[in-house]
């Protein structure tokens, strides 16, 4: 086994491999970037090393900082994580030109897998049911979209290389496929490097059904059951379950032996996840869509129903030990279901968010285990992937699994960075997930009704009592009442208080302290609406409940007048999120149709088109391809036609 093994990772991942690390007795080094000095993988590490400024293309994206930072520190190897470089066969190569080992397959079965048009064709050959779709590497833009007219709307538009959604793109009317095959090239290009399409036929209301395998250099190769990974947003997964309830164990077996053939044709060695399309009225016709040459984030859930480390059995397949174990020795026992945690704000359409974690509480313990990169104080920004942490549920069945998980996720608290936390507990009582009725379409379907309409009149009751409690007098001395601005009067009735809940995207709402009983503390606020108390975590200007959180602010409606969106009117376009301007489509004085896209701001890797609200001329144009921006920021404004008349 390693003496020392470097960790190219950050945020959870990197966390989670260091906790593996400890318990196996072998040293830890971390790397960070700027932006992560003070990070939690930073500080659990025995050792890091610094790899450069804060983008990640001048530090976790590079392959010569992180081999400097494994010589200067002694490893002996590198384990990638995923993300960043973990599926990069060149990185995988360096590391073994340079003397060490890499902690995942061959350099040869990454670049083959990696490729999804010749991951296809290999394990066609290998007997390996595929999606039907185009043929052929390098296809032009007219070949890929005379492609999919023949397979026939709707056509899934996949980049060759890379995963997690990135660049992936529905397409239902042949018209758009000109629009979208750009856009996906785009996106494909800024997130591998490499914007190499591919065209498959898409399955309607899909699941998508997932085999572990672990195989070491011995010829050795085993599955470890499914995963089902249908609940999905963006093409990203946000839900996942081992094992899943549509397989019967004649499907189970069979689907595990093709992804064991999958894994047998291109020299897999390590632990990496089969990923296949199976149409929900019929589980016996699935198909191979690609093989992940890495560790899933959704691994806990199989570790949990297996009872095996996979981080462990990477590191000892990675030092030339063979597996011990047989297919017949592996069984999945009970049930386990995990949640991404993601900084994003589901009342705003679920764009990126970001802030500073002012408190935090992960919940551990009685079936229920957290992964996580964060702790009080990390700042989270738009420089990297917004997934923040896991949690993950376990029970002897489905039923109390998702139950663990529903309070588990109640008693997550981020305040200070809005998360899906609130919005996943939501989806998981769902009568459709409940009876396991699922498929990757279900949450773009009901998402609007797993987003609550308004704030509950006690988060209102809360925020008055925390504004009440700050005004209220300290100290032994007297305060004249007429010098705090709390409303009191003499004689009268108090004035109301208006709060602004900004995070909630509303107007000011004017709310007045009921007084039937509030008690507020540094971390709670305890209040009373209708006869019913209701609890509230908090720390500064943030509340939080059952996974949601508010943003509670005094509304000023002085200088609400001066932001700048409110002073452009509707006619001005602004940044939805923070994040980077991409593309930008016009020019000052152009002419523009409704609805046509103007610009592109991209953040924690996803693209939002911003487009015109109206017809009109482009008056103002304040970006360029570039620029970083600051959410609500105004990028442009177009006049519409009858003002310019």
């Amino acid at each position: 086994m390693f003496d020392t093994v470097l960790v190219a990772n950050r945020g959870e991942i990197a966390v989670r491999v260091i906790r593996t690390l400890r318990e196996m007795g072998v040293r830890s080094v971390a790397v960070f970037s700027d932006a992560d000095a003070d990070a939690r993988h930073v500080r659990e590490a025995d050792t890091a090393v610094r790899i450069g400024p804060a983008a990640a293309t001048e530090s976790y994206l590079r392959v010569d900082r992180i081999l400097e930072a494994a010589a200067k520190s002694g490893a002996q190897a590198v384990h990638p994580g995923y993300g960043f470089l973990a599926e990069n066969a060149e990185f995988a190569q360096a590391c073994a030109d340079a003397g060490l080992t890499f902690i995942g397959p061959p350099a040869g079965a990454i670049s083959l897998m990696g490729d999804k048009i010749r991951a296809k064709a290999t394990v066609r050959a290998a007997g390996v049911p595929v999606v039907p779709g185009s043929s052929g590497s390098g296809l032009t833009d007219a070949q890929l979209a005379d492609a999919a007219r023949e397979i026939g709307t709707p056509v899934l538009l996949k980049p060759s290389a890379g995963g997690g959604g990135k660049g992936m793109r529905l397409v239902r009317d042949e018209a758009l496929i000109a629009d979208e095959i750009a856009a996906a090239r785009r996106e494909a290009r800024a997130s591998f490097g490499d914007d190499t399409l591919l065209v498959e036929r898409w399955v309607d209301r899909p699941r998508h059904i997932e085999i572990q395998v672990l195989a070491d250099g011995h010829g050795n190769v085993v599955h470890l059951g499914e995963r089902e990974c249908s609940l999905q947003r963006r093409h990203q997964k946000i839900i996942e379950e081992a094992p899943s309830v549509l397989l019967d164990e004649a499907t189970r077996a069979a689907m595990g032996e093709a992804a064991v053939q999958a894994a047998r044709s291109c020299g897999y060695a390590g632990a990496g996840t089969v990923e296949f399309i199976v149409p929900g009225g019929d589980p016996s016709s699935y198909y191979f869509m690609e093989m992940n040459t890495r560790l899933q984030v959704e691994h806990p859930v199989t570790e949990l129903v297996t009872g095996l480390d996979l981080v462990e059995w990477q590191l000892r397949v990675a030092a030339g030990e063979p597996l011990p174990f047989t297919q017949d020795d592996i069984t999945l026992t009970g049930h386990a279901v995990e949640a991404r945690i993601c900084a994003e704000d589901p009342s705003r359409g679920f764009l990126p968010s970001g802030g500073t974690v002012l408190a935090l509480h992960e919940p551990q313990g009685d079936g229920v285990r957290t992964d996580s990169g964060l702790s009080e104080g990390t700042e989270v920004g738009s420089l990297y992937d917004p997934m923040l942490s896991k949690v993950i549920a376990y029970g002897p069945d489905r039923a109390t699994a998702l139950r663990k998980l529903r309070a588990a996720l109640a008693d997550t608290v981020t305040l200070g960075v809005p998360t899906n936390a609130g919005f996943l507990r939501r989806l998981l009582a769902h009568p459709a997930v409940v009876a396991g009725e699922l498929d990757t379409g279900l949450v773009e379907r009901e998402a609007d009704g797993l987003v609550p309409d308004g704030v509950p009149d006690e988060v209102y009751e809360a925020a008055a009592a925390v504004r009440e409690d700050a005004l209220a007098p300290t100290g032994d001395g007297w305060t004249d009442p007429f010098s705090v601005p709390s409303g009191w009067r003499l004689g009268g009735t108090p004035a109301t208080v208006t709060h602004w809940l900004k995070a909630a995207g509303l107007e000011p709402v004017t709310h007045r302290l009921r007084g039937t009983g509030h008690t507020v503390t540094p971390d709670r606020v305890r209040v009373t609406v209708d006869g019913t108390l209701h609890t509230f975590r908090r720390a500064q200007d943030w509340l939080g409940r059952d996974g949601d959180a508010w943003h509670v602010q005094d509304h000023d409606p002085v200088a609400a007048s001066l932001t700048g969106a409110a002073h452009a009117g509707a006619d001005a376009l602004t940044a939805p999120m923070p994040g980077t301007v991409t593309v930008v489509k016009v020019s000052p004085g152009d002419t523009v149709a409704a609805g046509q896209s103007l610009l592109v701001v991209e953040a924690m890797k996803m693209e939002h088109v911003i487009s015109a609200p109206h017809a009109g001329t482009v008056t103002e144009l304040d970006v360029t391809p570039g620029t970083t921006v600051a959410m609500d920021q105004v990028l442009a404004v177009v006049t519409p036609e009858e003002e310019q008349e």
